[in-house]
């Protein structure tokens, strides 16, 4: 049985992306990026809503040559070995390779996927995840909280969801990122 996994990269204030949809300031530095790519090396399965795909798939085709970052070059191989579902009613066909379409979000189908799951899945954008978390699906959660206030924009986290968390571990990065990892219903 494989875990339902949600991770994000979120200001300390809460958030994934600003007021204006930016997100720029959550570019993780080299340290951070691996301690994500150790935690995709789990995942056999994505679980995307589309804004979060598209922005997910410039991985597909990322450079990979000697001359980019190794943990850039490492997370472009990970995430082209994963499956990727995407959550869309308005994407016609599949874009990308190892990628297929559900139009609706089913939480009965997502608990047999994880039931057959020989690995981990992660689910991945806070609209998504809030949805998976609000039926009881996520089993882990790993935010990366970094030092800078946005004011306002799209949560991390659901607004009405009251769970009880146990915190696994934390992690302090040079860059003053902290890795915060919690395991749900206990």
């Amino acid at each position: 049985m494989g875990r339902l996994i949600y991770s994000a990269i979120a200001s300390i204030d809460g958030y994934t992306a600003d007021a204006d949809g930016n997100f720029d300031w959550a570019a993780p530095d080299e340290e951070v990026h691996g301690a994500v790519n150790d935690l995709e090396r789990t995942v056999g399965t994505n679980l995307y809503g589309r804004r979060m795909y598209e922005t997910m798939r410039y991985w597909e085709t990322a450079p990979t040559g000697p001359d980019e970052p190794a943990e850039m070059r490492d997370f472009a191989r990970i995430w082209r070995a994963a499956d990727k579902v995407v959550y869309s009613r308005t994407l016609e066909s599949a874009p990308g390779a190892r990628t297929r379409i559900e139009r609706e979000f089913d939480p009965e189908v997502v608990r047999r996927m994880k039931a057959s799951a020989t690995r981990d899945l992660s689910v991945g954008g806070p609209g998504l995840a809030g949805q998976a978390i609000r039926a009881g699906l996520v089993d882990e959660c790993h935010l990366f909280l970094v030092p800078v206030l946005v004011g306002g924009g799209t949560r991390a986290l659901p607004d009405g969801v009251r769970a009880r968390l146990e915190l696994v571990a934390e992690r302090r990065f040079g860059g003053g990122t902290v890795h915060l990892h919690y395991r749900f219903g206990t």
